[in-house]
């Protein structure tokens, strides 16, 4: 599988212009090689140029983990002790770099590796080359999307597990502690990032961190976490009442359910992520809370948390079958409290499956 998303990725270079591209060790290292490496201050590279066998600039360490590649790899092995000099003057004389254009993760590469390459191919141009690498990893195969699936019953069954401990007077903190531990207790791997648990007043931040506020009666709590498969991962949100709430929080509470319905039917293949972000926000507009609704209503979804498409008014390129993101919309009312229900979808040939199974009613802990 990893050769021919390769194969298809150099062709997609070579109709753009690109002599190579270059990937550094994260989710598109593994999904192009099935390699991990660690983002460090020892540079490793894969790069990959038509014709040329697939190559990669790595320090000593970790020089036999290409060999499990499943395909050969052409390697330029650097020590700590010399440095990496070397080894990128040498895989830039055999790739012949130097007046090429590479293309390059503009969000994940740094100056270290531009450098580099600077120093040994001089006239060398660098690309932005996301786009071409989200046309391959926006389609999930039938492989990915069981993962995700089993990424996203792992994280609901933790959820579950960890609901009974909340009662007044834990803390975020403690929340977040259990449902991680029952994440990894249920299978999960390598958390996609640490829960979020937003309690009353904290609720009104989208991004709200962890703190050590102890939640309350009249609280809505609003829980954002996720879990991982062989890389894949899930994001779901899900907001809670802690005993009886007042009459504004069990409105927002439902508009936004009813704004996650609707965003969710108006997924389909040639559909857009525009018409999505337009059916949820319409909900949350018309019902008197729209400035409240501050960020997009989703975003792909798959070996990151955040990759292509995005559910937003300026997405207007066709959803097709295989790609996978999540439906969130939230109200969010400053020094008050917020809501926010998330699900993943997957475009099918006549629709969209909801692979998140939670319930979405009014729920009273």
């Amino acid at each position: 599988m990893t050769l021919s998303r390769i194969q298809r990725l150099e062709q997609l270079a070579s109709q753009n212009n690109l002599h190579a591209i270059a990937i550094v060790p994260g989710a598109n290292m593994m999904y192009f090689s099935g390699l991990s490496f660690h983002l460090s201050e020892r540079p490793t590279i894969a790069i990959f140029a038509k014709g040329q066998t697939p190559s990669i600039i790595l320090p000593a360490l970790e020089a036999a983990k290409p060999d499990k590649a499943p395909f050969k790899m052409q390697k330029f092995v650097y020590t700590d002790e010399k440095g990496p000099a070397q080894a990128f003057a040498e895989a830039c004389a055999a790739l012949k770099l130097n007046k090429a254009t590479l293309g390059v993760e503009g969000r994940r590469m740094r100056v270290l590796e531009t450098q580099w390459f600077e120093k040994f191919a001089p006239e060398i141009k660098f690309s932005m080359a996301e786009s071409i690498i989200a046309q391959l990893r926006m389609k999930k195969d039938a492989d990915e999307i069981k993962m995700m699936k089993q990424a996203i019953d792992i994280a609901q069954k933790a959820l579950t597990a960890t609901l009974p401990m909340i009662r007044v007077g834990v803390s975020e903190r403690d929340i977040a502690a259990e449902l991680m531990v029952q994440s990894l207790k249920h299978g999960s791997g390598e958390l996609p990032f640490q829960p979020i648990i937003a309690s009353g007043e904290n609720g009104s931040l989208p991004h709200a961190g962890v703190t050590d506020r102890k939640v309350k009666n009249g609280d809505l709590i609003t829980i954002d976490w996720g879990a991982s498969v062989n890389g894949y991962f899930s994001d779901l949100t899900r907001t809670f009442a802690l005993g009886e709430v007042d009459s504004e929080l069990r409105k927002i509470y439902e508009l936004v359910k009813e704004a996650n319905a609707k965003g969710r039917e108006a997924a389909r293949p040639n559909g857009t992520g525009q018409e999505v972000d337009r059916a949820a926000r319409k909900v949350i507009t018309d019902g008197g809370y729209g400035q409240y609704f501050m960020h997009r209503t989703g975003h792909g979804l798959g070996l990151d948390v955040h990759e292509e498409p995005d559910m937003k008014e300026t997405e207007t390129m066709p959803l097709e079958p295989g790609m996978t993101f999540t439906v969130e919309p939230g109200i969010y009312l400053p020094n008050k409290g917020g809501a926010r229900i998330e699900d993943n979808l997957v475009i099918t040939e006549d629709g969209a499956e909801t692979m998140t199974s939670l319930s979405r009613e009014f729920r009273q802990l």
